[in-house]
Order: C-alpha cells, then sequence, then structure tokens
C-alpha cells in the first residue's frame, strides 16, 4: 500500500459526492476490432482457479437445483448463464468456496432479522453476472420510516428545526460512495466467489465477514501494517509473521437502509447487496466511523465528512482486494485546491494504465473536475475496465461509472481522460519502475501528528 508522489495528500483531494457538473461521456460498444483489452466478468482467471461450466458432483447438482427453486424464472436464467459462463463454480475467494457454496449457504441458513434470503440471493446473482447493475444512488427513505430515522440523526430532537434540517438533508441526499461503488464494482467483475462470500457474511447474524490478508499488501513491514490496521481500528487476529485475519462489517444502521430496498427500491437505485457492500468499504475507509443513514463520517485523517480521501481509499482496496495497491498521483494540487501541473507525462501515465489492463486488472481512478482557472470543484471515483484504439488509431479508456445511471460500460478519450486523473490505484510493481515512492503509513503519520 504504497503512495507515488504524493504532496499534501490528505488535505489536497476529497472524493464527494456530485450531483452535476460531471463531464459528457458517450456510450461504447465494447466489441470494437480495435480493442487493446476488454473487460471480462467471468472471474479472475489469471489466478490459480478452477475454471468450470458444468456441474459435477451430486453436492453441486443439489445446490443448483436448491437455488433454482428459490429464484423466478428470469433468476433460473441468470442461474444458467453464471454457470454457463464459469462463474458460478468459480472459487476465486479468500477460503476458496466458489460462487455457488456461498450463493447456496444463503438461502439454506439464517439470515440476520428482517433480511429476505430470496431477495439478497436475486441481487447478488444480478451483481456478479452484470456488475454494471451495481450503482451507488440512495433509495428515498419512506414517509412511515422517515420519523424513526430523523430520531437517530438528531438524537430524539424535539427541536422542530432540527428534525426538518434532518428531514431536508435526507431528501436532497446525493452518495458520496463513488470509492465503495467501485471496490463493489471490481470485486463483482474480477472475483465472483469472494464477492459473494462478502454477500454471505454481511447477511449473516453476525452480519460481517472475516478474510485473511498478507500484512505486506499493507506495508513492506510488519509493524507499520499492524499500525495501519489499529489506525483504521479494524479488528484482527494474528496467525503467524505475515498473515492476520480481520473482520470487515457495515456501520450499525446499514441494516435500516437494507430493509428498506428490499422493499422499497426503485429502478436505478441501489439493491440491498449494494447498501451493505458500500456501507462496509466506507466504514473501512473511515475507520469504522460511517453513516449509511446520512451519507457522513467522522475519522482522524480528514476533514472532510463526506466520500474518502485518497489515502483511505487505497487502504479499503488494499485491504478488501488483499493486493499491493499503489495509488499513483499524478496531478500536483496546491493548497487552494487549484490544479497547477503533473508530476509525469502524458505517455507515462497511458503506458502505466495500458500495462495495467495487460495483466488483467481493472483500475479504480480518481478525477477531478475543475473550474476555467483550473480550480477543483469536485472529483468522482470511476472504474477503468479496458481500452481500445479507433481505426484512426486514437486511443478511448472503457470504463464503469456507478453514478451515471446507465447500468453499461462508457467510454473516454484518453486525451481527454488522462489530464482530469488525480490518481490511479495500480500494482504496485508496475508503478515502482520509474516513480518515487512513499509508504502511505509515513504520510498518515505525519499528517496526523500535525493535527494534534
Amino acid at each position: 500500500m504504497l503512495s507515488v508522489y504524493s504532496n499534501n495528500l490528505m488535505s489536497n483531494y476529497s472524493v464527494r459526492a456530485m450531483s452535476n457538473n460531471k463531464p459528457a461521456i458517450r456510450s461504447t460498444a465494447i466489441n470494437n476490432t480495435h480493442n487493446i483489452s476488454t473487460p471480462s466478468f467471468t472471474g479472475d482467471t489469471t489466478a490459480n482457479v478452477n475454471f468450470r461450466t458444468g456441474l459435477s458432483t451430486k453436492e453441486e447438482k443439489d445446490e443448483y437445483n436448491y437455488l433454482a427453486k428459490h429464484l423466478d424464472k428470469q433468476g433460473r436464467k441468470t442461474l444458467n448463464i453464471a454457470l454457463k459462463s464459469g462463474i458460478l463454480l468459480n472459487n476465486n475467494s479468500n477460503d476458496k468456496s466458489t460462487a455457488l457454496n456461498n450463493l447456496y449457504k444463503m438461502v439454506s441458513t439464517p439470515r440476520a432479522e428482517g433480511m429476505n434470503a430470496d431477495i439478497l440471493l436475486k441481487h447478488t446473482l444480478n451483481a456478479i453476472t452484470n456488475p454494471y447493475c451495481i450503482t451507488q444512488r440512495f433509495g428515498d427513505i419512506p414517509q412511515d420510516k422517515k420519523g424513526g430515522v430523523i430520531d437517530i440523526l438528531t438524537n430524539n430532537s424535539k427541536n422542530l428545526i432540527d428534525r426538518k434540517t434532518a428531514d431536508y438533508e435526507l431528501d436532497d441526499l446525493f452518495s458520496g460512495c463513488c470509492v465503495a461503488a467501485s471496490e463493489e464494482f471490481n470485486l463483482a467483475s474480477k472475483q465472483p466467489a469472494e464477492f459473494t462470500r462478502f454477500a454471505l457474511g454481511l447477511t449473516s447474524p453476525q452480519m460481517a465477514v472475516e478474510k485473511e490478508i498478507k500484512l505486506d499488501s499493507l506495508s513492506d513491514k510488519t509493524l507499520d501494517a499492524i499500525w495501519l490496521l489499529n489506525a483504521f481500528e479494524i479488528p484482527y487476529e494474528a496467525k503467524d509473521f505475515n498473515t492476520v485475519k480481520i473482520a470487515l462489517a457495515p456501520d450499525k444502521y446499514a441494516i435500516i437502509r437494507e430493509q428498506i430496498q428490499e422493499t422499497n427500491q426503485d429502478e436505478l437505485e441501489r439493491s440491498p447487496i449494494d447498501v451493505l457492500m458500500q456501507s462496509t468499504f466506507m466504514n473501512v475507509g473511515s475507520q469504522q466511523s460511517y453513516n449509511t443513514l446520512n451519507d457522513t463520517h467522522g475519522g482522524k485523517f480528514s476533514n472532510e465528512d463526506r466520500g474518502l480521501i485518497d489515502f483511505e481509499k487505497t487502504f479499503m482496496e488494499s485491504v478488501v482486494e488483499d493486493k499491493n495497491i499503489t495509488s499513483v498521483i499524478y496531478q500536483k494540487v496546491d493548497e487552494n485546491q487549484k490544479v497547477i501541473g503533473y508530476e509525469t507525462d502524458y505517455n507515462s501515465v497511458k503506458e502505466q494504465l495500458l500495462e495495467t489492463l495487460d495483466k488483467g486488472h481493472n483500475i479504480i481512478i480518481g478525477y477531478t473536475m475543475t473550474d476555467e482557472n483550473d480550480y477543483i470543484e469536485g472529483g468522482h471515483e470511476i472504474t477503468i475496465i479496458g481500452a481500445k484504439t479507433d481505426a484512426n488509431g486514437e486511443l478511448s479508456f472503457i470504463c464503469n461509472d456507478t453514478d451515471d445511471d446507465e447500468p453499461a460500460p462508457i467510454e473516454y478519450p484518453a486525451s481527454y481522460l488522462i489530464p482530469k486523473i488525480h490518481h490511479a490505484g495500480i500494482p504496485t510493481e508496475i508503478a515502482e519502475k520509474n516513480m518515487e515512492q512513499i509508504d502511505n503509513w509515513v504520510l498518515g503519520i505525519r499528517e496526523f501528528n500535525q493535527t494534534i
């Protein structure tokens, strides 16, 4: 978990909710004949996993048939697609369980109080077969539940102004979960078995998922990795000198929004699974301080209460994927939130992105939106999933945006997107080739100590 050229990292960039002023984009057909790389949603076949499209044991057949009985006609078609595409029997998960194993347990064992296993099954299956359906858009809170939510947000205040203010905020709430939703998309598209394992744990009575991770995914130094776990308040148990078991969970109010979405989900709103995944990832990044009801958080490392800063995003991504992710900072930003230059040239950025895609990785990036004087007006997080060239040799990146109301890939010309990229999460072995690196934990200590 590194950061490259991260001066003023903590105070100068935060991925926050953006309700407008987003750049124009256009849809793309991803079967272009000049593809450099194209997205694949059959799981990460580059890892040492089994790729199977047929049920081979009685146990698998029994589990498959059990799931089919809990799905409607469309759900059974989706289940068959998951099988034939290799997703269902993919076992690229932390405990080597398959997506089939985890979905079966989801409907055959108790869920958290008030959760409907059949609804959760449908949405989990939809996410792993079509990750583009994942969205960060909040659902509205029904009137019969709003009073209780306002009680929570105002600490049961009877002051009418406090209550009306909370009411207005709930009605005008734009999601700052682009980082979390992008990570959810990444997990569903690259590790469907792990995605279902998360869904199983987060919907269980414990509402938590355990995961074993390597400490060197966080830092080359064991004590520094432990410092990060403690700083982000992640419960952990040491297994050996380089392995810990951690527990990840959503905030305590996530179940309220989850249950609302089970019965009140409108088109283009988050599913119940989206709620739990994104709440968990926001909670991990914000040092266990997230509040799903109003999309705010506390935390040590930022004075912003919405979204996640780069340092928090990189920690969350490294923990969830158990990979040594480097956050490469491309833009120079001054103390006035103005983009004043770049840390490296256009072609170097392009080559790093293309090499990462060629190795089979998605790339979660944060880009900035600036005014005519280059002052940052907002930031947003999307995922680069592929690249292509047209007949004229012009490069474009194929992306997924969880906040564009389009459950489909989108396209940005490289000449447009690259200058806007503030940071990108790429494998450390690619980032370390030509750029100076700084361990993120060093930055964390430095910035945190300056504020106390």
